[in-house]
């Protein structure tokens, strides 16, 4: 086996002996090329091997003396550290050190080497200003003051477990991290405070506002080490919206590795499992560290709806997916459809429903339910907080409701297109919302038309269910149209739908026309002004003639849905005539 040289010792100008390091790995004992001094101990540290000399190493290590001291051979000449931190690179530096050179501390090796000196017990016992009492004070100087140098000399100490845990590395750094984090942001919101002041601040001069970049750099640690460091910022008051914008940026830089690009890859097979664990795993982690719940959460609904998608795929506990719908629910007003088009898991299954519905029916319950928390809220609100009513139009309460019910008719619609999807869980999901959700049914009738489109075949039992939950008397013109002709539909519908439409129009034509066409605009547009020159442009006479020529329109169009109704009242005799047989 050749030999491979570490460095060699050469005498200075002032006498005194240097280390020379060679460029060369080590994979052999080291020969040193002096003439009068001789190598008499080998260090040996996995496949790597120093040759050295005791006095050097002797005279800082209190490891290596003891050792030496206890050795029953007086002449041992091999001794095997393999346990040290660091590794060979680590002993090199320290060996170096030992020297009496002067070496280099950095960001990249102050943890590996503050490892090394407690391993090799280099303290000031031996030597003043020894390699420990050096990196305490490199460490203490340059590494704590500062968050983006203590986040990279923590990721440093992920492969030097156990010594970084028993010096108390980990945890000084962590709470470095934590505690300058809360300085920045209380630094930052006094700039804002004296933004806030303009006679206080100086002109022309703008305050720094607060950045996530040490957050952002959070991203290379390790998920052990990452947890540690945002429970204790969250432990010392960091915001929620900074804790929100950490996660998203750890999570999508973690989860972005693990996505199978590879349409190669076999769905079961050992390499799909381990990055599924991989993804549960950090999943799960994430939604363990996630704000407290709350509708005014500062949690972005795209990055919950990510995690809960995540979470089904790669079969995350219930809690966690729980937790997630849950916290879904509670800012569901804020959501689009992408957010809950949640594709479902079906593993095994080639005959399974595109979406996940049960997830998303839970997710709209939690929401619904939230109608009663606030009747209990309002309950014990003094009576004359009570004066703005919650149900109203405009309230912020049933914006977000009928906010909710468009997005679940779209949602319906969307879902109708799968042929595998049950009949019972489309009407579970059409049948949630209360009547009051909804102002006009349009929606939710161009989803069934869809479904029943898709689903020729589903029993008339449940095709009857299903168009019951359709409220005739809130649909268009045009719905009502479309569905007096809609051969889709049972004929109790088409004759409810006539029948709504003969009312609406018969109470148009005695008289209740004015207040049927302009009444329900103006209630529908307050915002429009019936006074200024615009309301005068159309004189009385003008006005009486369009008023006689719809009465002539509707006359016509009665005329024509009586004779459709007579004709769908025969089709529903014989119909019954043949079920009596």
């Amino acid at each position: 086996m050749g030999v491979v040289t570490v460095g060699e010792l050469k005498t200075s100008i002032s006498g005194k002996r240097s280390f020379r390091p060679s460029s060369t790995i080590r994979h052999a004992a080291t020969e040193w090329p002096i003439s009068d001094v001789s190598s008499d101990v080998t260090i040996e540290i996995g496949a790597s091997s120093f040759a050295l000399h005791k006095f050097p190493l002797v005279s800082r290590s209190g490891r290596i003396r003891r050792l030496l001291i206890e050795a029953k051979d007086a002449t041992i000449s091999r001794m095997n550290l393999s346990l040290i931190p660091g590794g060979p690179e680590a002993f090199e530096l320290a060996a170096k050190f030992c020297y009496g050179i002067n070496i280099e501390i950095t960001l990249s090796n102050v943890a590996m080497l503050r490892c090394a000196a407690h391993f090799l017990e280099m303290t000031e016992e031996f030597v003043q200003k020894n390699l420990e009492a050096r990196t305490e004070a490199y460490l203490k100087d340059t590494v704590l003051p500062n968050i983006s140098n203590s986040i990279s000399v923590l990721h440093r100490c992920e492969c030097l477990s156990p010594v970084s845990e028993e010096i108390n590395l980990v945890n000084r750094l962590i709470n470095a991290i934590a505690n300058n984090a809360c300085k920045e942001q209380l630094a930052s919101g006094l700039l804002k405070l004296d933004h806030n002041f303009p006679m206080k601040t100086m002109p022309n001069i703008e305050p720094e506002t607060p950045s996530d970049w040490w957050g952002k750099s959070l991203s290379v640690l390790n998920l052990e080490f990452f947890e540690r460091v945002l429970t204790a910022v969250k432990s010392k008051g960091l915001k929620q919206d900074m804790i929100s914008k950490i996660l998203i940026n750890y999570t999508h830089n973690s989860l972005q590795g693990l996505v199978i690009r590879d349409p190669h890859i076999v769905r079961g097979s050992l390499l799909d499992m381990e990055l599924q664990k991989k993804q549960r795993v950090i999943v799960e982690a994430m939604v363990s560290l996630l704000p407290t719940q709350s509708r005014r959460s500062s949690v972005p609904m795209a990055f919950l709806s990510s995690l809960l998608k995540t979470a089904i795929a790669s079969s995350a506990s219930t809690s966690c997916r729980s937790d997630l719908e849950r916290r879904i629910g509670l800012q569901l007003d804020q959501a689009i459809l992408e957010d809950i088009l949640i594709p479902a898991n079906s593993y095994g299954n080639n005959h399974g429903t595109m979406y996940d519905t049960e997830s998303i029916l839970r997710i709209f319950s939690i929401f619904l339910n939230l109608d009663e928390d606030d009747d209990e809220d309002n309950r014990m609100r003094d009576e004359s907080e009570m004066a703005y009513d919650f149900d109203s139009p405009g309230s912020p309460k049933q914006s977000s409701i009928l906010k909710v019910s468009k997005l679940l008719d779209t949602f319906l619609a969307e879902i109708a297109l799968d042929t595998n999807l049950l009949p019972s869980k489309f009407i579970a999901l059409a049948e949630l919302l209360p009547d009051h959700a909804r102002i006009i049914s349009d929606g939710l009738y161009r989803a069934v038309d869809i479904f029943l489109k898709v689903h020729p075949n589903i029993k008339d039992s449940e095709r009857y269910r299903l168009c019951k939950t359709i409220d005739c008397q809130k649909l268009s013109q045009e719905a009502c149209s479309h569905a007096a002709q809609n051969e889709r539909l049972p004929v109790q519908m088409a004759v409810q739908v006539l029948y709504f439409e003969q009312i609406r129009l018969r109470n148009a034509m005695n008289g209740g026309h004015n207040q049927f066409f302009f009444g329900t605009i103006n209630s529908q547009f307050p915002q429009r002004s019936s006074s200024g020159a615009g309301s005068g442009a159309i004189s009385p006479r003008d006005n009486y003639a369009s008023v006689r020529r719809e009465n002539r329109e509707l006359k016509l169009e009665v005329a024509r849905m009586r004779m459709r109704l007579t004709d769908l009242e025969k089709d529903h005799v014989s119909m019954k005539q043949e079920l009596d047989q």
